[in-house]
């Protein structure tokens, strides 16, 4: 099995480490041609217009929406999330527009107000610790999205969904690939 991560800016070295310790073939991803090798891909955390400009030199939106569209398992963290997304609440920016989302970005807060949380995941015995910088969290779900894992802002009393999956699409708000936790890369893997 191989899996990409989308190589253009962010922490898509981290996720590679994370896929080959699974034992798998986890390459990085820069070109049309590299995608049309993969069982699934990884979009990273990182700066989502940044990556959004970086497709779009790279000439790689039209294929990655392809890609996606027709079956093409994804994980989507932080960035990657908003990247997938079909909207955000604040400007525009290049986005695929593959899950039926709409994101706000930064929406806990900027860098200093970054936090980490134990979540309950939909099919996970024992929660997840996840690591939220500078993280989006999802607004608006469309009608087959499935809300996976959700967390209260800290200081807050209103739930945002955190982790959803539509189809082969999985995405969520914090960065599961730095923590020893595999088991989201694993429910990719699933996926595949």
């Amino acid at each position: 099995m191989r899996i990409g991560a989308l190589a253009l800016q962010g922490d898509f070295r981290e996720h590679l480490l994370t896929l080959r310790r699974l034992g798998v073939d986890a390459i990085e991803v820069r070109t049309s041609e590299e995608l049309e090798t993969l069982d699934g891909l990884v979009i990273p955390g990182g700066e989502s217009t940044a990556i959004g400009r970086l497709a779009r030199i790279y000439d790689l939106i039209d294929p990655l929406r392809s890609a996606i569209s027709t079956g093409l398992p994804v994980l989507g963290t932080c960035a990657g999330l908003i990247f997938l997304a079909a909207a955000t609440t604040g400007p525009e920016q290049p986005q695929l527009g593959v899950l039926d989302v709409v994101v706000e970005r930064n929406a806990f807060g900027r860098q200093v107000d970054s936090f980490e949380a134990d979540l309950d995941v939909a099919g996970f015995t024992d929660r997840v610790h996840a690591v939220f910088i500078r993280a989006p969290w999802i607004n608006k779900i469309g009608s087959t999205v499935e809300t996976l894992a959700s967390v209260v802002e800290p200081g807050g009393e209103e739930s945002h969904p955190v982790f959803v999956r539509q189809g082969n699409i999985l995405a969520t708000s914090f960065h599961p690939e730095l923590t020893e936790d595999t088991r989201i890369h694993e429910l990719l893997l699933e996926v595949c």
